[in-house]
């Protein structure tokens, strides 16, 4: 059956503003987009019904990121592998209704098993019932699929896609080359891509920047995203965590909230905090 899908369409300095990349925008219009952006994000947010969810933003800034990655509530945002919820709980009472929520799950041609391949299947089919139930919208005003899935008519139709903390596995399952590649497809002319990552010192090893402990180098982060049709926009250390020394034999996973380590110096980890993150933005290249 033929597969349709109908989407409703709506830098360099750090310290960029947050529409800089609508160059038309006259001063007006710009503060009111902002505005608008700042309101609804603040009230989401102070939500008293978030409860646990609220306790992470000290380490994962909500508020900043996504101010950093320009999004709006009127744009169609993508959110690769949403199995998390936390971000999918913020930003399923984000969008508007001019806006879009999609669940981009990982391509199932090849890496994965076929218990697997049923899993991400699953997780394509509930997400827009998923994200209703806390959103307190109809799920139709979500969507999902697998990026080895891709509906008809989704291409260049994306303002912004986000890769949270999962770049690590895209590489270290060797299928980072066509998944970001396929995120570009769907990504408009002026769209833009943010990556939030673990990350590894500069001088770090290939041997633990592989994938394997969650850390990255950001160097190779950006390098990576230049071979495959990217310029770097902004980078921001909204995210650092200079209490991280990034080298834990257990990788990344020693650090809350996994904290693999279970009560082995679980006060010292708690005192540390979630990993040292790197923060980037990045839009299609011609």
């Amino acid at each position: 059956m033929k597969k349709t899908f109908l989407i409703a369409l709506a830098a360099t300095a750090l310290a960029a503003p947050a529409y800089a990349d609508h160059h038309s925008m006259s001063k007006a219009e710009h503060d009111k987009m902002h505005k608008e952006h700042s309101e609804r994000l603040a009230k989401i947010l102070a939500d008293p019904s978030r409860g646990a969810d609220a306790k992470r933003d000290q380490y994962r800034h909500p508020a900043e990121t996504f101010e950093f990655f320009r999004l709006h509530p009127d744009h169609v945002i993508g959110e690769y592998a949403p199995g998390g919820e936390w971000v999918s709980r913020i930003l399923g009472r984000y969008v508007n209704e001019k806006g879009k929520y999609t669940g981009l799950y990982f391509g199932t041609k090849s890496f994965f098993s076929d218990q697997q391949k049923a899993g991400i299947a699953a997780g394509v089919a509930k997400f827009p019932a998923d994200v209703a139930a806390v959103s307190g919208r109809p799920a139709t005003d979500f969507n999902a699929f697998s990026l080895s899935e891709i509906p008809d008519g989704a291409k260049g139709s994306f303002d912004r896609i986000l890769v949270m903390r999962m770049m690590h596995n895209m590489m270290n399952w060797n299928i980072a080359d066509a998944e970001i590649k396929a995120m570009r497809d769907l990504l408009k002319d002026d769209g833009l891509l943010g990556i939030e990552q673990h990350r590894a010192k500069a001088d770090a090893p290939f041997s633990y920047t592989d994938g394997t402990k969650g850390y990255m180098r950001e160097a190779d982060i950006i390098k990576f995203m230049e071979v495959n049709g990217f310029e770097l926009v902004a980078k921001s250390e909204i995210n650092a965590n200079p209490k991280d020394s990034a080298n834990w034999p257990d990788g990344v996973w020693t650090l809350p909230p996994a904290l693999r380590l279970k009560d082995v110096d679980r006060a010292k980890y708690e005192a540390i905090g979630e990993s040292d993150r790197m923060t980037l933005l990045f839009k299609k290249r011609p």
